[in-house]
């Protein structure tokens, strides 16, 4: 198993305080190790519904990354962008790469 480490910048008082963003080359190490791997989740036609952001919360607390695909039975009502900003915002993850219908979501383990 990868570990990701969350970013810190230590100030002259000697506090630490955690960054929000993502760097880029955290990006790219998420797409590299995750991107070949196969979604664990599917959105269907009910699209983001309170169970489903439920279990993309569990798989968020136990690996750090979730990997989606989107149905297209889930775009007859909403786009691809409308979705993904969706979820990463009721999940709390940051949203690191869409490529398609398909997207990576990652929140650390310490948020």
């Amino acid at each position: 198993m990868w570990r990701i480490y969350e970013n810190t910048h230590v100030k002259k008082t000697g506090e630490k305080n955690n960054m929000s963003k993502m760097t880029p080359g955290k990006k790219r190490f998420i797409k590299r190790k995750f991107g070949e791997e196969k979604p664990t989740v599917w959105i269907g036609k009910s699209g983001a519904s309170p169970e489903l952001m439920k279990e993309i919360g569990k798989q968020l607390n136990r690996n750090k990354y979730v990997k989606c695909k989107i149905l297209k039975s889930a775009l007859s009502e909403q786009e691809t962008k409308q979705i993904t900003a969706a979820v990463a915002e009721q999940t709390g993850a940051t949203l690191v790469e869409v490529r398609g219908h398909t997207f990576i979501l990652f929140k650390p383990a310490n948020t």
